[in-house]
């Protein structure tokens, strides 16, 4: 059963629309390309929506005023997998124009969650970002009452995109790997990682789903219990190393060599061979 809602009204934006400079569209993007579906009819038709929990339906409220073309939001109870009743809400964008500036920028029409890609163009990251997490993430407290942030994504660019940004912020590196159940990239962060990669991207003031920003500001109270052994600190590469990683070409025999982990050999490999980490003497 559906329910047509009341048409919210529209205060003039000041910005063009989907202009990802701006901290509210660049997180706007990257919740409808996790969460949104830009489908073709025939000729010029078509058709955005997006389809959330009703609990969330003020940030579908936010999406509107956002957006200088008409749309509506609708109700809908219906039975599922998980609940004898489920209600959701659902954003309904038919523009032309509207829908050709998102695909300009990345939404691709059909099924897209191998395809999506960070916006190449100027974005604000970490508004793009705490969409998709508001998305396809999690951030809370683990079964052991550790913080964590982490994000379920089919995407090779933006596993690789996430990973980049939580690196120059937190200084923790990820190898983003798919799992084998399901395909899928599954990056994680827990404690002081996650504290401060919440703190940065759940700023006050910032657009988002008011449950995820409420759980966000709870992970700045957690301590590490005593007794539990502090994270290591990050020892650097010496351009020396490097050239013994790459000549070696095998994280083991690199291991052995440098005094150093495996897992970080192998990182740094898989940077060198990404194009992440410059070759040394390119620097």
């Amino acid at each position: 059963m559906e329910e047509a809602l009341p048409v919210a009204e529209c205060e003039p934006i000041a910005h063009p629309f989907m202009d990802l400079t701006v901290p509210e569209y660049a997180y706007m993007f990257g919740f409808l390309q996790a969460d949104g579906h830009l489908a073709k009819g025939t000729g010029q038709k078509g058709r955005l929506t997006v389809e959330i929990n009703s609990r969330d339906i003020e940030l579908l409220r936010e999406f509107q005023k956002l957006t200088p073309y008409y749309s509506s939001i609708t109700e809908r109870t219906r039975s599922t997998n998980f609940a004898a009743t489920h209600t959701s809400a659902v954003w309904s964008l038919c523009s032309l124009e509207a829908r050709t500036r998102l695909n300009e920028v990345g939404l691709p029409y059909g099924r897209k969650s191998k395809t999506i890609e960070p916006p190449r163009g100027d974005c604000s990251r970490r508004d793009y970002l705490r969409g998709l997490i508001d998305a396809d993430g999690s951030i809370g407290f683990t079964g052991k009452g550790f913080p964590f942030v982490s994000l379920t994504t089919a995407s090779t660019a933006v596993a690789a995109h996430l990973s980049d940004y939580a690196r120059d912020v937190t200084n923790a590196e990820r190898i983003p790997r798919r799992n084998a159940r399901d395909d899928l990239y599954n990056i994680l962060y827990t404690m002081e990682v996650a504290q401060g990669l919440a703190a940065d991207l759940y700023y006050p003031g910032c657009l988002s789903l008011e449950r995820k920003l409420t759980a966000a500001g709870s992970l700045a109270a957690w301590t590490r219990p005593a007794g539990m052994r502090a994270a290591c600190t990050r020892r650097r590469w010496t351009g020396q190393e490097d050239r013994i990683l790459l000549e070696l070409n095998s994280p083991t025999a690199a291991a052995a060599e440098l005094g150093r982990t495996v897992q970080s050999c192998e990182l740094r490999l898989w940077r060198f061979r990404t194009g992440r980490t410059p070759m040394p003497g390119a620097r």
